[in-house]
């Protein structure tokens, strides 16, 4: 049996078979109080994929730290091949103030690659680029709605490679958004370095939905199993066929006041129906808020609270709605946690 080499993280060295938590070292905090970012290695003692996890980037976004949790407690890891490394907290200092950015107000997942001589953030981005990433020939990016919203279970990911595609797919997610890079993001920084990577988008900030965290962990291990870090299981029930968005749109508050939503998440919209209304506090001025185009809705305010040019819902167009709600449908069901 061939054996791979060691891997190095940080300063620790983990044999093949070997499986260690380290503490990679990040900036203290002016309390003298040390700071370090948690890193959970497992090698393998055959080769392999080299696959990261990582969540919290935003410090708020807890689901994919229980995904992650659940992952790293699966008895199939025992015999993997390649190595998993699994970072359930990237912003450290967001996630001990339940806050999305870090201490200097920025916002990670736009600074990437990072510099050791920029700012915190920047030089949190270049730590996590040159120990995590740079080791890995995979990724899979864990995050949640932001700002009192939530979204339906959704991989994100540049389709037009069309390995990354098959990984979106094989991941299982309902459903399945063509999007593109963005300046400073990590799915940026990483394809720039060749790794095949994936986000994946459920739930909402400082919360757990069960359905977003099973569908998390079923889709990791499913990628897993696709690219031979693990070997098959038979999924229970039916697998649900994922739909492919080829546009979504974010509706806007025309005006401040107070937000009462007529529509669900996974809902199917027409053009021109009411998705909700918004009124001040008096119900003297109420207004009609009208969907710009049929979709299904895959994001969704819930602080009614809002004000002018706030995003309310995140529409998804398909070339077959009423097929993309079916699929959504029959995902809810499979995945929804027994009363």
């Amino acid at each position: 049996m061939i054996r791979q080499a060691p891997v190095t993280i940080g300063e620790t060295i983990i044999e093949p078979g070997q499986r260690m938590t380290v503490n990679i070292p990040v900036a203290d905090l002016y309390t003298h109080t040390e700071m370090s970012m948690p890193v959970h290695v497992i090698h393998g003692r055959r080769p392999g994929p080299r696959l990261f996890l990582s969540a919290a980037i935003h410090g708020d976004e807890i689901g994919g730290v229980e995904i992650i949790r659940r992952i790293l407690r699966q008895k199939r890891l025992a015999s993997l091949r390649g190595t998993l490394i699994a970072v359930p907290v990237v912003n450290v200092f967001g996630f001990i103030n339940n806050l999305r950015y870090l201490p200097d107000r920025r916002d990670l997942n736009r600074f990437f690659p990072g510099s050791p001589s920029g700012s915190l953030t920047s030089r949190l981005a270049d730590i996590f680029m040159k120990e995590i990433v740079s080791r890995c020939t995979h990724g899979i990016d864990l995050h949640t709605g932001s700002s009192h919203r939530t979204n339906l279970p959704q991989v994100r990911a540049k389709l037009e490679d069309e390995t990354t595609r098959s990984l979106a797919l094989t991941f299982g997610a309902p459903v399945v958004l063509d999007a593109n890079l963005r300046d400073g993001s990590l799915r940026e920084a990483a394809a720039e370095m060749g790794v095949q990577m994936l986000l994946y988008e459920s739930g909402e900030s400082l919360r757990f939905d069960e359905v977003a965290i099973r569908a998390g962990v079923r889709g990791i291990l499913a990628v897993m199993t696709d690219i031979g870090m693990i070997t098959g299981k038979k999924t229970k029930g039916s697998r649900i066929e994922p739909v492919v968005a080829r546009s979504s749109t974010w509706v806007r508050a025309p005006n401040s006041g107070i937000f009462r939503s007529s529509v669900r998440l996974g809902e199917r919209v027409s053009k021109k129906s009411v998705l909700g209304r918004i009124a001040d506090p008096f119900g003297i001025h109420e207004e009609k808020i009208l969907s710009p185009a049929s979709g299904l809705v895959i994001g969704k305010l819930n602080l009614p609270l809002v004000h002018e040019g706030d995003a309310l819902l995140h529409l998804a167009r398909f070339e077959d709605a009423p097929a993309a709600e079916s699929v959504v449908e029959a995902f809810q069901e499979e995945l929804a946690p027994d009363l």
